[in-house]
């Protein structure tokens, strides 16, 4: 292998974990939006501060 098939090696990937790192996002998590809140809120809260 010579130097300059290393060197274009190195730079391809450098080149494709910076493309990774600062590409879009592949993620694909449901869009869901804001879940209302459904329990009851603890009703000692306000006894607890002694």
């Amino acid at each position: 292998m010579n130097i300059h098939e290393t060197l274009q090696n190195l730079v391809q990937y450098f080149t494709e974990a910076f493309a990774r790192i600062f590409g879009p996002s592949t993620d694909e998590y449901p869009e869901v939006g804001v879940q209302p809140f459904e329990g009851d809120p603890y009703a000692n809260a306000a006894d607890d501060h002694h």
